[in-house]
């Protein structure tokens, strides 16, 4: 069943009396004090971060006038484009704190036609941000909405019993996703022990990366139009238009160093922050001649044992220690062959390899599914709140 309703704006059901921004205090003021709520202490899912709140000293007036209580809610309103309008229904805090000036808040009293937890489900969807981006203003490196803005979101004014199954409804799936990013969480946590116990730490004899890795400069002589690639520090190979929305290319790739599958590569200025990576998802591609290509000799390292070692702390700080002393903090291949690898024979890297791939793998089904769960959520929201589809009330709950 179909509601048959035009959605109203948010500020024609709310009164101005509802919406405030923040305060602004300089930065003497802080340090003891009032707890404050800031842009960076709540997730684009909405979700306050486990940190410490910073302090401010106020006044009772101001602490009165500022204050947030359980289920206000508070919206970014100057940020980067991607966080702007990003929204935070306050959960129940033991310290009663305040909010700063980049922030608006949203106060929703007793007997209104609208439950907070469904304004906040609105202003989470996905169509809502779109809407405040698209409204935002430029400001000094950042952008900016305003109280007009935010009341000028399209609502639809259900019964008070449908925004409550509505928004219960959405709160079920991010339960759900948070318990599987929690066990995500676990998990990474074990791979991370395992990996440092089982490589970094254990007893096995050192030898120098270049006793195994060689070099490979293979040029696109025949400047063919093939895929074109680049490293990130936590996606691996991507290509350019992905990582930045359009290709990034010369349009002579002649001189493009040839990667193939199997073989690893990185950016020397930036593999002190883990852009490196193996080539696991295409036959080949080529990347900007910045990059180093390397391969290994399978008759010495097991090549998923190489690539959990480039994953384990160890490998990051040598990596670092070799960036050191350079201008630019580039690590050469000579450099990066010179650093000391823990190598057993190729039996235990193969079983420990093993092992470790189990682990990735638990984790890599799990990331899926925590997409599939975010997925159905925003094709849940997008029917519950437009009212395509609807909950189920009782007859006398839903007046």
């Amino acid at each position: 069943m179909k509601y048959a309703q035009t959605p109203l704006k948010l500020g024609d059901v709310l009164g101005d009396e509802c919406f405030q921004n923040g305060i602004y205090k300089h930065a003497d003021s802080y340090g003891t004090g009032t707890p404050i709520l800031r842009i960076n202490n709540f997730d684009n899912l909405g979700r306050l971060m486990p940190t410490t709140l910073s302090r401010v000293e106020l006044s009772a007036a101001e602490r009165q006038q500022f204050s947030v209580r359980e289920n206000d809610i508070l919206i970014n309103r100057v940020n980067s484009l991607s966080h702007v309008g990003k929204s935070m229904l306050v959960p129940l805090l033991e310290e009663t704190p305040v909010f700063e000036s980049n922030m608006m808040r949203i106060r929703i009293g007793n007997g209104s036609q609208l439950v907070p937890e469904y304004v906040a489900a609105v202003l989470q969807a996905e169509s809502t941000r779109r809407f405040l981006k698209k409204v935002a203003k430029a400001a000094i490196a950042q952008v900016s909405i305003n109280q007009d803005d935010v009341r000028s979101v399209r609502i639809f004014l259900y019964p008070i019993e449908v925004q409550k199954r509505t928004a219960d409804a959405i709160a079920e799936w991010n339960t759900a996703t948070e318990k599987t990013e929690r066990l995500i969480a676990a998990k990474e946590s074990r791979y991370t022990h395992e990996l440092s116990r089982l490589i970094s730490q254990g007893e096995h004899p050192r030898s120098h990366v270049g006793n195994f890795a060689h070099e490979v400069s293979e040029r696109n002589r025949g400047g063919n139009d093939v895929r074109v690639l680049s490293v990130t520090n936590s996606r691996g190979f991507v290509l350019p238009e992905d990582q930045f929305e359009r290709r990034i290319a010369s349009a002579d790739l002649s001189n493009y160093k040839v990667v193939a599958r199997g073989q690893y590569a990185y950016n020397p200025s930036r593999i002190n922050v883990g852009s490196i990576a193996r080539l696991d998802d295409w036959e080949m591609g080529v990347l900007s001649p910045m990059y180093v290509v390397f391969g290994l000799d399978h008759a010495k390292v097991n090549s998923d044992y190489f690539l959990h070692w480039l994953d384990s702390h160890e490998a990051r700080e040598r990596i670092k220690k070799s960036a050191q002393g350079s201008v630019r903090e580039t690590v050469s291949f000579t450099e990066f062959a010179a650093i000391a690898f823990p190598l057993p024979d190729l039996d235990r890297q193969a079983a420990i390899a093993r092992y470790l791939n189990t682990l990735r793998e638990e984790i890599s089904t799990l990331g899926i599914y925590v997409e599939k769960l975010k997925k159905q959520k925003r094709g849940l929201m997008q029917k519950l709140l437009t009212g395509q589809w609807r909950v189920k009330v009782s007859e006398t709950g839903a007046r």
